[in-house]
């Protein structure tokens, strides 16, 4: 992992890349979701070899120092400020965000002076509603918060157990405090009024069994961004980039050559 240092905080990141790929064109850098990591992006590695890949873990997970901010606009502006920060050090111009990193992206775009040459919104939308239910689980009940999330068609279709158990893991790591924060910040967030704002080539890109944010909230993406094409991942649901890998940096690859 590498850090970079802003607003009196560390931001990790691992990058990766083959061959002369560190030395063609900018990066891509993924940004994560709710309770997750860098980790959830291992297989886009794959895509290193055309140009720099770059994973960051954002405030208060994995290995990045945390912020003390309340949930909403405050937490997502800090975790736009680490995306900016990598970016900026890593030279990378497209932003592939899921869901809560969805948000991210979309923030960036809209309200940062960031050169960007486009956007992958996977798993993710406009606007972040969360199911009451599982706001009050998230506080109260944190195990149950943790299954209801991994039973079928919500982060998966119908992923093996060691990808469950992965995920289940990954989110323990994050811990309920930050997890909290990232669904709330998440049901907050309500950009449909500026999202045609967006004025870069964009793909929005769904498991086509994502019950958390479903095919319609990408639609919306694609009708409302003035350059934006849809793609969908057959047998996933909302970790698409995980159950999927191959289905989905196919979709990435393809948009990132026509850039």
């Amino acid at each position: 992992m590498q850090t970079v240092t802003h607003h009196g905080r560390t931001t990790a990141y691992q990058r990766w890349f083959r061959g002369d790929s560190a030395d063609t064109g900018s990066a891509v850098l993924f940004v994560h979701g709710s309770g997750g990591s860098h980790a959830v992006w291992k297989a886009q590695s794959r895509l290193a070899d055309d140009r720099p890949v770059v994973a960051l873990d954002l405030s208060g997970h994995g290995e990045s120092d945390d912020v003390e901010t309340d949930p909403g606009g405050e937490a997502l502006a800090a975790y736009v400020d680490d995306a900016v920060a990598v970016a900026r050090e890593t030279d990378a111009s497209v932003l592939v965000g899921n869901s809560l990193g969805g948000a991210v992206a979309m923030t960036v775009a809209l309200d940062r002076d960031l050169p960007l040459d486009g956007l992958v919104l996977a798993g993710t939308g406009a606007r972040l509603s969360v199911l009451e239910d599982l706001l009050a689980w998230l506080d109260d009940d944190f195990d149950r918060a943790v299954e209801f999330l991994h039973a079928p068609d919500r982060l998966f279709h119908d992923a093996d157990e060691r990808v469950l158990e992965e995920s289940r893991e990954g989110m323990y790591d994050a811990g309920q405090r930050v997890t909290v924060r990232d669904f709330r910040t998440c049901h907050s967030f309500d950009v449909r009024d500026e999202v045609s704002r967006i004025d870069v080539p964009t793909l929005a890109v769904v498991g086509d069994h994502d019950k958390l944010t479903p095919p319609r909230y990408h639609e919306y993406l694609a009708e409302q961004i003035p350059d934006c094409r849809l793609a969908t991942v057959d047998d996933a649901a909302h970790l698409a980039m995980l159950e999927q890998p191959a289905a989905f940096n196919a979709a990435v690859e393809e948009f990132l050559g026509s850039l």
